[in-house]
């Protein structure tokens, strides 16, 4: 079975520090993998750097066998919330639909079956009540919902997340990762930057752990290890399963 993604030796920095060292690991398709890591330790950096949004020092990065450029269409991106302007003047509607722009063409008015399959991502959201609402009102778990109907709407085959379940409530967490074990059940791949280590083990199959370098990466239920997180969080973590006292 084909890698849907392949890595290897990526090397990346900010203002001559680096972030990723040597990172190298490879995705099989249908899966649902978490990115954890500390503070720092070069996640979204990592997203970044794939989708060629972040300069490279090293390494190289392919995707269904060939380089970003060529398949970029079939690839869907939801960034941090907290990068995004939300004060832009724009609907909901309008902003599943920048998703679909592939599809559209630049400079040309989106046609009946686009709105119809934009609306189809809201409602599979639960927000096609919020379509005609400017992004600005929205709160930040229907933000949420809004960026990752964007992505869907692309009917993409390799999903990328970072950190889609920060700072959301309850019911929004549930409809987001509904969303995603929907995708994987029907052989989508997905990443996801997540920071919650104890959801790790009931959200994802797959799990990379992540500090600066590749740490582990693997099913959830060999990787995901007392030793590992331990690795990763520098020794200091104490372990999800223990009390205090």
């Amino acid at each position: 079975m084909q890698a849907v993604l392949k890595v290897n030796g990526l090397t990346a920095s900010y203002h001559r520090n680096k972030v990723l060292d040597q990172v190298s690991f490879e995705v099989k398709p249908g899966t649902l993998t978490a990115i954890v890591g500390p503070n720092g330790a070069g996640k979204s950096t990592l997203l970044k750097a794939l989708l060629q949004q972040h300069p490279t020092l090293a390494g190289e990065v392919s995707f269904f066998g060939s380089p970003y450029p060529k398949v970029k269409a079939r690839i869907g991106y939801v960034p941090q919330r907290g990068s995004v302007d939300w004060d832009f003047p724009t609907h909901a509607l309008d902003v599943v639909l920048m998703g679909l722009y592939g599809q559209i063409g630049w400079l040309k008015w989106p046609k009946k079956d686009h709105r119809e399959k934009a609306m189809q991502a809201l409602m599979e959201m639960g927000m096609e009540d919020y379509a005609k609402r400017q992004i600005s009102q929205l709160s930040g778990g229907q933000q949420q919902r809004v960026f990752l109907a964007r992505a869907l709407a692309q009917d993409a085959d390799l999903y990328f997340l970072d950190e889609p379940l920060a700072g959301v409530d309850a019911t929004t967490e549930r409809v987001i990762m509904a969303t995603l074990n929907a995708l994987k059940n029907k052989g989508k791949t997905v990443l996801v930057v997540h920071h919650d280590l104890q959801t790790v083990e009931d959200y994802f199959d797959h799990v990379l752990l992540l500090n600066r370098t590749v740490m582990a990466h693997g099913p959830t239920a060999d990787s995901f290890t007392k030793e590992t997180i331990g690795r990763t969080y520098g020794g200091v973590l104490r372990w999800m399963g223990e009390k205090s006292g």
